[in-house]
């Protein structure tokens, strides 16, 4: 019997966890074979999601049962607005991606559903929901990333798989696992099958994203 509430999750979630995590997008970040097209389209479309996932945290942080989960949720938000922007521009330099398409690009199908999915689960979600949704996003993040063999030479890759795979984002990825595993563990069947389903549908949003910027 699994342990946790994240591991069940997980199980539940196969075979399209391990099709996030061991996407051939990822493997081309890994071994240098990624096209610059590729790469622009899809850092164009995940800086998309950035406001909204501010949103998403600003909602655990005000749903969150405790002072200390609150100081923690409010700590990544200072990752994302900081390190993670800094990466965003200086590769949106290096890729010559016009001011427009940072901006104001036009969104793939892909980029809408998640986006609507974080949305909705900002205004009708519980701390337990919002815990879920964020948990995918990271952890699967996490999951390829440490699967990367060495760093590219290219910054704009190498930078990206660090990002989400230095010891304090897993650290990060660790505590949002313990505290839905907490919350999860006083869950009824029925707040745990709507957990569920969020997250077999982020984790589906995860692979459409990729697929949408591979060939």
């Amino acid at each position: 019997m699994t342990d946790n509430f994240t591991d069940w999750l997980r199980e539940r979630s196969e075979p399209d966890w391990t099709a996030v995590v061991e996407h051939p997008f990822t493997d081309a970040l890994f071994d240098g074979s990624m096209p610059d097209e590729y790469m622009s389209s899809y850092l164009v479309q995940d800086y998309q999601f950035v406001d909204d996932f501010l949103a998403l945290l600003g909602a655990a942080v005000a749903r969150a049962d405790r002072y200390e989960s609150r100081l923690k949720l409010a700590g990544s938000i200072a990752v994302v607005t900081s390190e993670e922007n800094t990466y965003f521009q200086r590769s949106f330099e290096a890729l010559g991606i016009v001011e427009s398409d940072r901006v104001d690009p036009e969104l793939d199908p892909a980029t809408v559903a998640f986006r609507d999915l974080m949305r909705d689960t900002r205004d009708n979600g519980g701390y337990a929901e919002i815990l879920t949704v964020l948990t995918v996003a990271e952890w699967t993040y996490q999951e390829w990333a440490v699967r990367a063999p060495a760093k590219p030479d290219n910054f704009v890759h190498a930078e990206w798989i660090d990002l989400h795979a230095n010891p304090d984002f897993q650290e990060w990825v660790t505590w949002l696992r313990s505290e839905l595993d907490r919350i999860g563990a006083d869950l009824d069947e029925r707040d745990r099958a709507r957990c569920l389903r969020l997250f077999q549908q982020a984790t589906k949003c995860e692979i459409d994203f990729f697929n949408a910027h591979w060939d």
